[in-house]
């Protein structure tokens, strides 16, 4: 039974209040974001009645709302999609580089979330894969797995991406694999200046071409001389590209991916409480170390609500994306190539399709097992139970 504190605990008591305060300022997908997290796992969206074979104690599980910005649903799906994905891991070093917007930019980027973002994506991959071919730095061909994380730790509007990088690549003849130094994938600095260069090129040129809006204090911004004098100041600072160690084999890359490919602005597991003074949660403070980064921060409901709003995507926005090496139709082939200079078997042929595993939680009673006997509709509630009895009789083979 849940007993924790949920973000959707504080939308079904505070969101009422919220979105008539701020009418005309929300946006439809804000609303229906707000609306599955409240719903998610409630009679609204329907369920179904699990019965156990064996003792005939019998639970109801509303469905989820699936939506990706929920923090309760991600779980399942993050396991969905890291399934897919182990089968293209390798035997090699894997490199964590992550690029962040200066605050400058991130603060177009509020207003233009599905342009900026996008290029944010583009430049970052096309720096990576550039720097990479150079015979210079590594001079291969290399494979990305990028996520978009838009938040700082205190719900702030911090816009990055997170990379996965395999450490090496193919030669451009592709005759033969690559390999990077086992601590050193690429210069960082290089990375840097060249993100730098490529982005606000491309964010000029979707200036020039009207494409971007300004709005309150950035208003002033769709006058080209004053968006230059804006740009100028970050045109001369570094930009932030960071490059961690390499992870420790292929499933210290999965246990990576599953924590960070789903992520939401914030879990439900870092909330602390929620009374009339607000919500109060953990947050980590990158600019302490030790055991002073953790810390704790409230907010009033409306501000907690009004940051969870800034993550919303824009509709369709793919959040993970694929380059180089594992992009689109050429990852299956790419991989057989790699694994073929890298001397490594192929993964075995997958036999005939088996069953799904059943993912249902053991009864509570007695660790039997749950079969469903029931479902109902949205809004509706099941029938009265049967008895024990009777379900035994019912669900014996």
């Amino acid at each position: 039974m849940r007993t924790s504190l949920e973000v959707a605990d504080v939308f079904r008591a505070a969101g009422p209040a919220y979105r008539t305060a701020q009418s005309g300022h929300l946006s439809l997908h804000q609303l229906k974001v707000m609306s599955a997290i409240e719903h998610c796992r409630t009679a609204a969206l329907g369920g179904h009645v699990e019965a156990c074979t064996d003792c005939g104690h019998w639970r109801i599980a509303y469905n989820s709302c699936r939506n990706r910005h929920c923090p309760k649903c991600q779980g399942a799906a993050a396991r969905t999609w890291l399934e897919a994905r182990e089968a293209d891991l390798l035997p090699v070093g894997y490199f964590h580089v992550v690029f962040t917007l200066p605050a400058e930019i991130a603060a177009i980027a509020f207003t233009n979330k599905a342009l900026v973002y996008d290029l944010l994506f583009k430049a970052a991959a096309e720096t990576m894969l550039t720097i990479a071919a150079d015979p210079q730095h590594l001079g291969a061909r290399i494979g990305i797995t990028a996520v978009l994380h838009t938040w700082g730790s205190a719900l702030t509007h911090h816009p990055h991406v997170h990379m996965i990088v395999p450490g090496g690549g193919i030669s451009s003849d592709g005759g033969r694999w690559i390999s990077s130094r086992p601590a050193f994938l690429l210069p960082v600095r290089v990375l840097g200046a060249l993100f730098r260069r490529l982005f606000l090129t491309r964010l000029l040129q979707l200036h020039d071409a009207g494409r971007l809006a300004f709005f309150g204090s950035l208003a002033h911004l769709a006058d080209r001389r004053a968006f230059l004098r804006h740009l100028a100041p970050v045109r001369e600072k570094r930009w932030v590209v960071y490059a961690k160690p390499p992870f420790a084999g292929p499933e210290a890359v999965l246990a990576y991916l599953s924590r960070y490919t789903h992520r939401v602005a914030i879990s439900n597991s870092r909330l602390i409480s929620f009374e009339q003074r607000g919500v109060t949660f953990r947050y980590k403070n990158y600019r302490r170390s030790g055991a002073d980064r953790q810390q704790v921060m409230t907010l009033e409901s409306d501000e907690f609500i009004r940051r969870f709003l800034l993550h919303v995507l824009p509709s369709g926005f793919h959040r993970i994306r694929h380059y180089g090496l594992l992009a689109g139709t050429r990852r299956k082939d790419s991989i057989e190539l790699a694994r073929k200079l890298l001397a490594v078997a192929p993964p075995p042929e997958d036999g005939a399709a088996e069953e799904a595993p059943d993912t249902r939680p053991p009864c509570p009673c007695c660790g039997g097992h749950m079969v469903v006997i029931e479902t109902f509709t949205r809004w509706q509630q099941p029938r009265a139970p049967p008895s024990a009895t009777s379900l035994i009789r019912e669900l014996a083979p």
